[in-house]
């Protein structure tokens, strides 16, 4: 990727968000019970594909779990794969939950 995409996190509407060539790139989450945020999908628009967006919403959205203090359960199976490829966030992972 040749540049940074500017990530913000809509809170709102739950999700961590860059405006990318063909669209809006998106991780979206839900919080629930207690200190448990559940990550369900990752969106890239296919123009935007392989550039590395999709890894540094990962990237964002797991450094503000941890932040919060968060745990989290990756339902997404891009965000689980991430957790997979870098085991510096697999701390944050619900226990009993395999990435």
């Amino acid at each position: 990727m040749s540049t940074t995409p500017n990530i913000v996190h809509n809170e709102d509407q739950h999700r961590f968000e860059a405006a990318v060539e063909g669209g809006l790139a998106k991780a979206e989450y839900q919080r629930a019970k207690g200190d448990l945020v559940v990550f369900t999908h990752t969106e890239v628009p296919v123009p935007a594909e392989g550039q590395g967006i999709g890894a540094a919403l990962a990237r964002t959205a797991l450094d503000w779990a941890r932040a919060e203090g968060l745990t989290v359960m990756p339902l997404c199976p891009f965000i689980a794969a991430y957790i997979r490829d870098h085991g510096e966030y697999r701390d944050l992972v619900m226990r009993g939950f395999n990435v």
